[in-house]
């Protein structure tokens, strides 16, 4: 018998619980940030955000599973999906604090325009109120000598452990 075909019991309940909600809370505190505090997500950032958004849904799937005792595969696997996409996610933690520490370059299309902006056909003064997003290579907010995207990568890889804990641990 696999791993993943083991029978499952409350642990996988407990830990597709749990990750449900920790990925909520994550994503809902980035949301909070953008929304109430007024800190703009540069394209990167919003990139983050996909793996939580898919995520959360699910490890939703994965609680019921596990609860309503629907094979331990299904259960197991969706735990595993989970797992995957908070790799995925410290993956592009990774990258854009790579990014913003000037370690390697982030896109082009990231951020302030060089050269003469683009007015749509207008004037220069009906251009003004352009929205123009913040660059991908400047955090907008250090804690503890980490940005958003540095503290969402060490969020995912412990998401990610524990994701992986539950769908193959055996018990």
């Amino acid at each position: 018998m696999t791993s993943l075909t083991a029978p499952t019991d409350r642990f996988q309940l407990n830990v597709a619980i749990f990750l449900a909600l920790a990925l909520a809370a994550t994503v809902g505190t980035a949301l909070g940030f953008e929304h109430i505090g007024g800190y703009i997500p540069c394209k990167l950032c919003l990139g983050q955000r996909i793996p939580y958004y898919i995520g959360v849904p699910v490890l939703l799937l994965a609680a019921v599973s596990a609860g309503l005792r629907w094979p331990p595969a299904l259960t197991r696997g969706l735990l595993l999906v989970g797992a995957l996409l908070m790799v995925w996610s410290l993956f592009l933690g990774i990258r854009h604090s790579g990014v913003e520490w000037g370690w390697w370059a982030g896109p082009t299309d990231c951020g302030a325009v060089s050269g003469p902006a683009d007015t749509g056909g207008k004037g220069v003064l009906d251009a003004i109120d352009a929205f123009v997003p913040p660059s991908c290579d400047k955090a907008a907010l250090r804690v503890l000598g980490l940005s958003f995207a540095g503290w969402n990568a060490i969020a995912s890889a412990i998401f990610a452990v524990i994701a992986f804990r539950g769908a193959l641990a055996r018990r």
